[in-house]
């Protein structure tokens, strides 16, 4: 199964089994050296900055900040 199937199932999944599965999900990554972490960190960096090069419209700050405090009212 590629990625994109597996998430889009995994999107399917009702909200506890969706909040199951990303405890799951960010618990194994607690266990890779802190090597990994920084070269993941620094994958999803360089993939962002391709995005805004390319034209990739950004979400301002507020947007996203409001949008989380949402979710936790």
């Amino acid at each position: 199964m590629d990625f994109d199937t597996l998430e889009t199932e995994a999107l399917k999944l009702d909200s506890a089994r969706r909040a199951r599965l990303a405890r799951a999900l960010l618990t194994s990554l607690e266990s890779l050296p802190e090597e990994e972490i920084e070269r993941l960190w620094l994958d999803e960096a360089v993939r962002r900055d391709a995005d805004f090069d390319a034209g990739v419209p950004g979400i301002p700050a507020a947007d996203v900040l409001h949008e989380a405090r949402s979710r936790f009212r």
